[in-house]
């Protein structure tokens, strides 16, 4: 009979394991960086330009150097004698760690002040007198490329306009045939707006130079700890290998902490000149103002329709808004990153994409904010070309999406674009959803309510998303693969220690990791002990975002979970005086075949590895992984919202929200689950309430909590999750394809679209979001769309 090990019981796959981190989280025990203090730590605080576009006349320090308790004061020109004033960003270009020749976002960073507390540094920040010469201010790609524009990157050698690229992909001359024969053409232009990740932690730095050793350590908010460490070595000019970057806990990131901030090189620099501990932590008009935002990419889409139905052809060119900086945190090799991934689940014959890249007197966009490389913009514009394309053959639009959807057996499906989708099953998530929402009986309340003067809508939203960027044939970043790593060492106890190369920032890494280990060995989960984000100790690995935890590390976990179990074979045919063929493997547990009763547990070879392995053999049990994966991996999933808009006050109610998510096997349910309410509460949001704007002057509208709005528990809609469907990925080691994005990426235009039904006999093609009920209203009063676009008008 069989002796395994019940799976369940050990918190294997599959179980819906409660997250160990929380016991400290709850209790109030976490370890952030702002909890880091050290013996003689000082304090930092910059000076941000209250201006988007000027040139700087003169920076006087004089008032803040003689207040008691300053330290240091810092310029862009004293960082420059170390040549420090510039910085590399993730895309190949420049970035002023503090500005020298002009100020080109409202801001930016100006100056910094280190003291012995933060207020001291604050009143010397305010001290600190600069004059300005005022420059035209750009906030969106068509002033930037209009004639006579300003030229906002003249430090750059060689630069005579604010383009940052141009870049294309797909069959120019096989989709202008499709367009020939297209029986209809669906046009539609969309602005994705910025949108902030807005983490409940900012971001923050402790830097300790230690000039006996020569030795930096530095505590940070950092998705990507060892991405950081290279980085600096080549800011700082410090060997890695006397470089330490430590991730403590940290609270949300979404992509935010994923970019080198010169917050962070300032703290280092100080560190350095003063040879003492520098802290700065940033508070959150700086983090709104300053870091990491999102989006801002202006589509002009086209769908080539047959009469029947049948998507013939697509084209699309997206101007994408940076900001000063191109700063995007994405492959070396895609200037727009994956927004080609677009029409993934779809079978489109032909497909051409443009893009286009601007320098604006805005901070440096782009990052992503739960979102893989842009594919957040490539599945909203998706959706909302494929709702409006259905609109306009008069066809419903969840049979307008079946008749164009891949077929299960027709995968693994190569797309216009180029990418190579592995498996999937479109038609049936979308069965489930539709059969969930009780879409037929909600089509007909929606004309029973129109005939009362009531306004429902139903929208939808099918996407595929490329997850795992890895393989080293297309992914890099800054040179460096994107592969990731894991080391595990089982201890003569059976105890293990296992150290991954990712970092986590509220995904539950230290609950799921070791539930892959217990799947792989059979030892039981609380018996792994998980750590990240110590450069020192961890190996080298790619950070966390993108969607890359499971489809790269967690992959990474698995294969150095085999590699223990294979040299613990060995250590099993030695204990049982048989061959290693003659070996079984259950659970757990080595048994002799035929012989079940005779065996030995993981836990005895581990003592074995320690104290009676074979002539030969090296002690102990432990070894690492670096995975490089083969392919992406492509998570499908369906959204469908139904809401209720209010013909008077255009404020619109969402009445239910069903999700139907194939991301493959899933490693701990209950954590999927979560990720998945988070992602569409991040969706609601942003199609609903997030707001962050510029006006014409580049002044920031949004720069804080009570304009820029963030979702509580009281206005998230209720949302039903449905995993019915279950497509393991054929090339993951477990199967399990990733899902932390999915919701956030295809949830917004299952809300937009929804809105948009509610108003389909208005002829108002499109309302940018978020859609907020002064725009819904205009538009069903004026009865035209109605865009977002900066600049804004705040005079009335």
């Amino acid at each position: 009979m069989s002796q395994a090990l019940d799976e369940n019981k050990i918190g294997g796959l599959g179980v819906s394991r409660k997250r160990v981190e929380d016991n400290r989280f709850i209790r109030g025990r976490g370890n952030y960086t702002d909890d880091i203090v050290l013996p003689g730590m000082l304090h930092m605080e910059i000076l941000r330009s209250p201006l988007a576009h000027a040139r700087i006349k003169s920076i006087d320090t004089s008032r803040a150097w003689e207040i008691p308790g300053v330290r240091l004061v810092l310029t862009g020109e004293m960082a420059a004698t170390r040549n420090l004033a510039w910085m590399p960003t993730l895309s190949y270009d420049t970035q002023a760690v503090l500005a020298t020749d002009k100020v080109r976002f409202q801001g930016q960073e100006v100056a910094c002040v280190v003291a012995d507390d933060p207020y001291i540094a604050k009143d010397a920040c305010e001290a600190i007198d600069v004059e300005y010469e005022p420059l035209p201010v750009i906030v969106n790609p068509e002033q930037a490329v209009a004639e006579g524009a300003p030229l906002i990157r003249d430090d750059k050698a060689g630069q005579a306009d604010n383009v940052v690229y141009r870049w294309e992909v797909g069959d120019q001359a096989g989709t202008d045939a499709a367009f020939e024969h297209a029986a209809v053409v669906s046009k539609l232009r969309l602005h994705y707006p910025r949108s902030h990740p807005s983490p409940i932690e900012c971001c923050g730095s402790v830097a300790d130079f230690d000039r006996a050793t020569g030795k930096l350590t530095v505590y940070m908010t950092t998705q990507a700890p060892h991405i950081i460490r290279a980085a600096v070595a080549m800011v700082a000019e410090l060997p890695e290998h006397l470089i330490r970057i430590i991730s403590p806990d940290i609270g949300g990131g979404f992509g935010n902490k994923v970019p080198v901030y010169p917050g962070y090189v300032c703290s280092i620099l100080c560190s350095i000149l003063l040879e003492r501990p520098v802290k700065w932590i940033e508070d959150k008009t700086g983090n709104l103002i300053s870091t990491g935002f999102a989006r801002d990419m202006y589509l002009d889409g086209e769908l080539a329709l047959r009469a029947d139905g049948k998507i013939l052809g697509v084209r699309m060119h997206a101007e994408a808004d940076h900001g000063a900086f191109f700063a995007d945190a994405q492959p070396s090799k895609f200037k727009i990153g994956l927004l080609h991934s677009t029409f993934a689940c779809y079978n489109v014959p032909a497909a051409h994409l443009t893009a286009r890249g601007t320098y604006t007197n805005k901070a440096p966009g782009g990052v992503a904010y739960r979102c893989s490389f842009r594919v957040t913009e490539a599945m909203f514009f998706q959706e909302r070309m494929v709702h409006q394309a259905a609109k306009d053959l008069g066809l419903d639009p969840a049979e307008f999406r079946r008749r164009n959807f891949v077929r299960a057996d027709a995968f693994p499906y190569r797309t216009p674009f180029g990418f190579l989708v592995d498996s999937g099953q479109p038609e049936a998530c979308l069965d489930v959803g539709l059969k969930a929402v009780g879409y037929e009986d909600f089509l007909r309340q929606k004309e029973e309510a129109r005939r009362r003067g009531r306004r429902l809508g139903i929208g939808i939203s099918t996407m595929t998303e490329p997850l795992g960027a890895g393989n080293s044939r297309e992914y890099d970043i800054l040179g460096i693969k994107m592969f990731d790593s894991a080391e595990l060492r089982v201890h003569m106890t059976g105890k293990a220690l296992l150290r991954v190369g990712a970092k986590s920032q509220g995904q539950g890494h230290e609950t799921t990791w070791a539930q892959i280990v217990s799947h792989e060995l059979g030892i039981p989960a609380d018996d792994v002990t998980v750590e990240e984000g110590d450069t020192d100790t961890a190996p080298f690995g790619m950070g966390t975002y993108a969607s890359r935890s499971t489809p790269v590390a967690g992959a990474a976990i698995s294969m150095v979970s085999r590699k223990i179990r294979a040299k613990a074979r060995k250590l099993a045919a030695h204990l049982l005086e048989v061959s290693e063929e003659d070996l079984e493997w259950e659970l757990g547990r080595f048994s002799v075949r035929g012989v079940p009763e005779h065996g030995v547990t993981i836990q005895e070879c581990a003592m074995a590895a320690y104290g009676n392995m074979p002539d030969g053999m090296e002690p102990g049990l432990e070894n690492h992984a670096y995975y490089d994966p083969p392919n992406l991996t492509w998570p499908f999933a369906v959204y469908i919202v139904t809401v209720e808009v209010d013909p008077e006050t255009g404020v619109w109610d969402v009445l239910n929200t069903v999700a139907v998510d194939d991301c493959g096997v899933r490693i701990n349910p209950m954590i999927v689950e979560g990720q998945i309410m988070g992602g569409l509460t991040e969706a609601y949001a942003m199609a609903n309430m997030q707001f962050i704007t510029f006006d014409a002057e580049g002044n920031c509208v949004g720069s804080n909590y009570m304009d820029y709005l963030l979702p509580t528990a009281w206005e998230t809609p209720g949302f039903e999750l449905h995993s019915e469907v279950v497509t393991p990925s054929p090339h993951h080691p477990i199967g399990a394809k990733g899902v932390g994005e999915c919701a956030a990426v295809g949830g917004p235009a299952a809300f937009v679209n929804a809105v948009m039904d509610a108003l389909d006999d208005t002829g108002v093609r499109n309302i940018d979001m978020p859609l907020l009920p002064d725009r819904v209203w205009e538009a069903l009063t004026q009865h035209h769309d109605v865009s977002g676009a900066p600049p804004v008008r705040t005079d009335d």
